[in-house]
């Protein structure tokens, strides 16, 4: 079993069955995540014969790095996993600090219409462990301390939602990496059983939402899951996790050229949003040789954000990285897959 896969309560638990104090667990995780050791053997308090069990049950599985790709601000990983599947994930380098996108999946199958990622198919779910350590990994080796953290890459979260929900807790507690609940978000393209799900965990970290369209006839052309969970059920939805939580949620806006960009798509969003609690955040589209979406010009891009400002909507557009590499995501993963 990797160690990584259990919460300081989950070690707890198998402390307690070996007829060991709890605090071993904390013992453990601090050794693991604040001294980030890679053998059970350098925990040099901990007496013998518990290293030896932790030995005979556990491993530290660390992933492997098999390239990364880098520009200003931005660095770009594609890992091999134990059993040879590849995922990606991503450092950006802003003013208030270093954010890393990592995916929660091999992989995904909602099928987005401008989306890398699910041109190859989900293979299956990552463990909490291999999100933990795509966190680990660039920390080592960019040799930094990692201060937002954004379940946005490869995967649909909420498709994994227990092996994501065990990862923020690994990432929060405090006596392990200690990261901030409002330093992490976690995306949804709107799975509507798993955000009340979300609603009744209480978790304090942040909900963005993949919207991309504000009506269901467009959104359900570009994203297939608005077939199953429409935009009236999810607006609804939303509007009573604000109420229960009373925290933001942020909207994701990737901008397509002549598709969902055009002064009435801004609108129809204004209407569609006038009134919650949330901020809007446009997103530049990055393209690819294997999709036929282009990405909308600056002056259309400014136009949109400015009739979303005048009315009254958060907006603001994401600061584009990476254009040497392969910005989309899942696209550094496809190319090495194709090669």
């Amino acid at each position: 079993m990797n160690i990584y896969d259990y919460t300081i309560n989950d070690l707890e638990h198998y402390f307690i069955s070996k007829g060991e104090k709890k605090f071993k667990a904390t013992q453990v995780f601090e050794w693991l995540y604040q001294k980030r050791i890679t053998s059970f053997s350098d925990m040099t308090n901990i007496k013998k014969d518990v290293i030896r069990y932790l030995n005979d049950d556990f491993k530290i599985e660390n992933l492997k790095i098999l390239t990364k790709q880098e520009d200003i601000d931005v660095c770009k990983f594609l890992f091999e996993l134990s059993d040879k599947n590849k995922i990606e994930a991503v450092l950006m380098h802003h003013d208030y600090g270093n954010s890393l996108c990592v995916s929660s999946q091999v992989g995904c199958n909602m099928g987005c219409k401008f989306c890398e990622s699910g041109r190859l198919k989900k293979v299956r779910n990552l463990t909490c462990g291999e999100m933990v350590a795509q966190f680990l990994a660039v920390e080592e080796e960019l040799n930094i301390r990692i201060s937002h953290l954004v379940l946005m890459g490869i995967g649909e979260p909420f498709d994994n939602y227990d092996n994501v929900i065990k990862f923020i807790d690994i990432i929060n507690t405090p006596k392990g990496i200690a990261l901030g609940s409002r330093h992490i978000t976690v995306s949804t393209c709107g799975i509507i059983p798993k955000i009340k799900d979300f609603i009744k965990d209480g978790k304090q970290v942040n909900l963005a939402i993949s919207l991309h369209a504000a009506n269901n006839e467009l959104r359900s052309k570009l994203m297939p899951i608005n077939k199953v969970y429409n935009l009236d059920d999810l607006i609804k939805t939303l509007k009573d996790y604000i109420k229960q939580t009373n925290r933001r949620v942020t909207f994701e806006y990737i901008l397509l050229k002549g598709i969902n960009d055009k002064k009435e798509n801004a609108l129809e969003l204004v209407h569609l949003l006038r009134g919650m609690n949330c901020y809007v955040n446009l997103i530049p589209y990055n393209e690819t040789s294997h999709i036929e979406f282009k990405k909308s010009d600056q002056r259309t891009i400014l136009e949109f954000f400015d009739i979303l400002k005048k009315n009254k909507i958060s907006v603001t557009i994401r600061r584009e990285f990476g254009k040497k590499v392969s910005a989309a995501c899942g696209q550094l993963r496809a190319n090495y897959k194709e090669e």
